[in-house]
């Protein structure tokens, strides 16, 4: 028996976040193609202009889309001036989606991304290396093309079940920036449905609640430690807030996600 016959859980897997979150930034065609623009009355298209500031490169589609998954209640999305910044308001409530962003820049023109966020409080029960916990009230999130023909057995199921699903194969790799509970900013979170989502610290425990906090990170750099490798075209960025492993309420608002025009040293600096 193959470990992917000892883990009956498809149907659970599915429907899990993770999966889920997987699916929607491999996409379909309708969704993953700047050919096919969103019309001015899509929903999805969100109203942020002041927000949307992103500028990393050619083959951007300039809108932001905010992209529920399949069988999970949303969580809501809306621009707001915080503290004299413009900011993404994110809410949870047993909840999660994800706002993205489809673009593409290849591996030589990789930079820094800036971006920064702040968060009242965090999810007591929240545990992002398990599958039961693995909830966040904020992740930025990059994907990136790469070498299929190096996933193990089970991710390579995954990406044939991603292809019937949905006609688009799973993203090589996808990287998270995030804030942990208690693992110290530098540890590296594997995620618990497949090892093609790494997630990196940036910020752990209580000390910087309620106040915003800015980043500066290199792409490149980051990804490497990640994954171990380097990385490919980056194909997608977005941000996620959500709660529905955990069942419980979390919020927090996000400032615009940049890219640097020149690659520098990874640093974090707290707002002042």
């Amino acid at each position: 028996m193959t470990q992917l016959d000892r883990e009956p859980r498809w149907i659970a897997l599915m429907g899990g976040m993770v999966l889920l979150a997987l699916l929607q930034l491999a996409g379909c065609a309708s969704l993953m193609s700047p050919a096919n623009p969103a019309s001015p009355a899509d929903p999805t298209v969100l109203s942020a202009t002041p927000w949307a500031t992103a500028s990393p490169g050619s083959g951007v589609t300039p809108e932001w889309r905010h992209h529920p998954f399949p069988g999970k209640q949303p969580s809501h999305f809306r621009y707001e001036r915080k503290d004299g910044r413009d900011a993404m308001a994110a809410t949870s409530s047993s909840s999660a989606s994800m706002v993205r962003q489809l673009l593409r820049v290849e591996p030589d023109d990789l930079a820094s991304v800036r971006f920064s966020w702040k968060v009242p409080e965090l999810i007591a029960q929240a545990d992002m290396a398990l599958r039961e916990a693995d909830d966040s009230p904020v992740r930025v999130v990059l994907v990136f093309e790469g070498d299929r023909s190096k996933f193990s057995s089970k991710n390579a199921m995954l990406s044939e079940l991603a292809r019937a699903l949905t006609g688009e194969e799973l993203p090589y790799a996808t990287l998270m920036y995030v804030w942990c509970n208690t693992r110290p900013p530098g540890s590296v979170i594997v995620n618990p449905r497949t090892d093609r989502i790494r997630k990196l610290v940036v910020e752990s425990g209580a000390g910087k609640l309620r106040q915003w906090v800015d980043y500066e990170r290199d792409i490149r750099a980051d990804y490497e430690k990640t994954f171990g490798e380097a990385p490919g075209a980056l194909v997608g960025i977005g941000i996620m807030t959500d709660s529905d492993n955990t069942r419980s309420k979390t919020s927090a608002w996000y400032g615009p996600v940049t890219f640097a025009k020149v690659a520098k040293a990874a640093k974090v600096t707290q707002a002042r």
